[in-house]
């Protein structure tokens, strides 16, 4: 792996975060900038974080800002100039924040056009994209199955029929559609699928926590931290030999106790979306495994500058 450091240390590197405005993409454009990159920030929104970075880049000539719209092509190639890799995740409209089946024909689009740039965008040397740890978890019979990875799908059918792991299927169907066109345009892309994104303003409403019960049961509820996946997301596109899908998670919650303290953080106790009753000390086998992802961040240096 030290190699793989070694060639980033070489030159200052140009990247792009796409969307920057959620919590994960302006954390990467932060984290980024501190390891000594040049970061082309996309934003979908126009909030008070877009005007916040605004501000930030006057003072940093390390900071470009972008109004990306994933529908507009030209916008993308005009984030993308310049930019030998790509740290893409998406983020719902603001004028449409839930997910239903109409949410996922939007993000199948989105990822169809982002990729597609990043094959006429001679520079791009590796793509990041950000998918969800929900891509391989819904299965019929998936509490009889063998243990999950990143060799495993969500099934397309079981999520369509469910009609509340929309969030899954948007997910799945987008991944799908990035790596198909990855692999037909020759673009060298990997995956972080995350768990459970764990910040201050994590609410009920989550849309990953459509299914939670059921996850929790099957000991494939799993959790992570924000500085966690953004160093995943960080350590994956520098280290060379890098490749395909990364479960990332930091914490599963399969114990009694756990989830309902996750529970109560989200919900008044009466309103607790998780059993009570059970036993304190009752734990469900794990299920899922991030070893691909782990061994990989052994030799991970999150202090390291680039230039």
């Amino acid at each position: 792996m030290a190699p793989a450091a070694a060639s980033f240390n070489e030159t200052s590197k140009t990247v792009c975060v796409m969307d920057a405005s959620g919590r994960l993409g302006s954390s990467l454009v932060h984290r980024l900038l501190h390891r000594g990159y040049t970061v082309h920030a996309a934003f979908q929104n126009h909030g008070k974080l877009l005007q916040s970075f605004e501000g930030l880049s006057c003072n940093n000539k390390k900071l470009k800002v972008f109004h990306s719209d994933p529908f507009d092509y030209h916008s993308i190639m005009d984030a993308l100039k310049g930019c030998c890799g790509l740290f893409y995740s998406f983020e719902p409209p603001s004028d449409q924040p839930t997910y239903d089946e109409f949410m996922a024909d939007v993000e199948v689009r989105a990822a169809h056009n982002v990729l597609e740039a990043c094959a006429q965008a001679n520079t791009i040397d590796k793509v990041v994209f950000t998918s969800s740890a929900t891509t391989v978890i819904w299965s019929d019979g998936r509490s009889k199955a063998p243990d999950l990875d990143e060799r495993n799908w969500s099934d397309i059918n079981f999520c369509r029929k469910f009609k509340q792991l929309w969030h899954a299927l948007s997910k799945t169907l987008a991944e799908k559609t990035a790596w198909a066109l990855a692999m037909d345009r020759s673009i060298n892309m990997v995956t972080v699928n995350g768990g459970l994104l764990m910040s201050p303003d994590l609410t009920i409403a989550n849309p990953y926590l459509k299914g939670a019960a059921e996850m929790y049961e099957d000991g494939a509820f799993v959790t992570v931290d924000l500085r966690f996946i953004v160093d995943a997301h960080i350590h994956v596109f520098e280290d060379i030999t890098s490749y395909g899908r990364y479960v990332c998670f930091n914490r599963v919650i399969n114990c009694n106790e756990d989830a309902v303290k996750l529970s109560n953080m989200l919900l008044p106790p009466s309103e607790s979306s998780f059993p009570q009753s059970l036993e304190a000390t009752r734990i469900h086998q794990q299920r899922i495994s991030n070893k691909k992802l782990n061994k990989l961040m052994v030799d991970f240096d999150s202090k390291l500058r680039v230039d």
